[in-house]
């Protein structure tokens, strides 16, 4: 009765704007706003035809970001805050500079947001993206390349949640995390055409002199821009950390709930039957068509609908996930939405960056499960990746030292790079100054 009611209210509304010509008129461009609030409206009836799954979403929900994302991002995003008040990233601009800019086109300083990005997850790429932007370390191009590319999965969900939790299967984690970093280096290596002909930002430290000076220049010129002192930096770091963290929650939990009514009502799988010929057309299972219409909205539950797929192959499974977790769902779209909405930066760019990234980790994915089998099965993880996240103070301490070792890692293979870069530099000055000479 109550949908009865719901889709007559509706045909009232649609019916008085057709009346009135308002969708002909001058109001045509308010059609978005008007379907909008017909769905938000549709939804709270829905919520109120099904309050006990509404709440059972929303719990899910708040457990998984209670459990699993402030404990393992709140950290990350203390320290990262500290460090750009202290500078280093801004020292970390001038050493990096020569790998990003070649390579991505984005400014030095955005050697930072890629290493944690990577060892971190969603959302902290964008959180760091935006907090470039608003220091001026990079213009609004650059801070959409770099938003597109390091906002990325970290690897303790990919193996331990989604392999081993989900799909049971831990040697799928490899493959999953290969082809997820893979995709993203392969994106932001396409994405340094993107609107190339746009100017770059300028040098931090412009200029000649010893790359270590310069960098030293950087940090204690970044420092004393910043000027708060130690106390203040760090409630700040916090104050904003937990912030952010409250609003990751907020869309978690709301999303749970969309794609439980969603569910509910028959959306996923009416809309997994156009999803069907595209996945027999890729040579896939069709019976994974719900599980990346969830995932659509929401990355957890997408992955757990593939993991339980009923009739398909285990290597479709896998796939499915990758891509899943390549797109991150409008979830995490949302948040990264927010995040940014107090800067110039375009969600845009992002979103269709989000499409390729999921058709890379397909592809990578299925070459890693086929012709490179062989040689990832050589390969073992480590312990802890093949462990199911849980709540408890020792797992979420290991946690925090294994992503410490990763972003060391990460900056780790950079440094090496710059270094390779710069002695190559010297190199071809050295010879073409000998030949002068001659």
């Amino acid at each position: 009765m109550l949908y009865v009611i719901a889709a007559a209210v509706i045909l009232l509304f649609f019916f008085l704007l057709y009346r009135m010509r308002l969708t002909l008129g001058g109001h045509k461009r308010h059609l978005v706003t008007y379907l909008l609030a017909v769905l938000a409206l549709f939804l709270t009836i829905s919520m109120v035809r099904f309050p006990q799954e509404a709440f059972s979403a929303s719990v899910a929900g708040l457990e998984v970001w209670w459990h699993i994302v402030f404990p393992a991002l709140l950290p990350f995003f203390v320290f990262s805050q500290i460090l750009i008040g202290f500078g280093v990233v801004h020292m970390m601009g001038v050493f990096l500079e020569p790998v990003m800019r070649p390579l991505f086109n984005v400014p030095g300083a955005g050697s930072f947001v890629l290493a944690m990005g990577l060892a971190s997850g969603f959302p902290i790429g964008a959180v760091l993206t935006a907090e470039l932007r608003e220091r001026k370390l990079c213009n609004r191009v650059e801070a959409e390349r770099l938003l597109s590319f390091t906002n990325t999965a970290d690897p303790l969900f990919m193996s331990g949640a989604v392999a081993v939790g989900m799909l049971g299967f831990p040697q799928a984690g490899l493959s999953i995390t290969l082809a997820h970093y893979l995709s993203s280096i392969t994106l932001g290596l396409l994405l340094r055409f993107y609107r190339r002909g746009e100017p770059g930002s300028p040098d931090a430290t412009p200029g000649r002199g010893r790359l270590i000076s310069r960098a030293l220049q950087a940090l204690v010129q970044a420092r004393a821009e910043d000027g708060r002192p130690l106390g203040q930096l760090m409630g700040d770091a916090i104050r904003k950390s937990v912030d952010t963290l409250l609003l990751v929650g907020g869309f978690i939990i709301l999303f749970s709930v969309i794609i439980r009514i969603l569910d509910l009502i028959g959306v996923v799988g009416l809309l997994g039957q156009f999803f069907e010929p595209l996945l027999k057309l890729g040579g896939l299972s069709p019976e994974l068509a719900p599980a990346l219409i969830s995932g659509l909205f929401e990355i957890d539950l997408g992955c757990q609908f593939a993991a339980e797929a009923a009739g398909a192959a285990m290597r479709d499974k896998i796939i499915a996930c990758s891509m899943i977790i390549a797109f991150s769902g409008l979830s995490v779209h949302a948040q990264v939405a927010s995040i940014i909405s107090k800067s110039d930066i375009r969600i845009a760019p992002y979103i269709l960056a989000r499409l390729v990234h999921a058709v890379l980790a397909g592809v990578y994915t299925a070459l890693l499960l086929g012709p490179a089998s062989a040689v990832l099965g050589r390969l073992a993880l480590s312990v802890f990746l093949q462990t199911r996240p849980v709540s408890s103070i020792s797992f979420w301490w290991t946690r925090t030292v294994f992503m410490l070792n990763q972003l060391t890692l990460f900056l780790g293979l950079l440094t090496v790079v710059a270094a390779v870069l710069y002695m190559i530099r010297a190199i071809r000055l050295a010879f073409f100054f000998s030949r002068r000479r001659i």
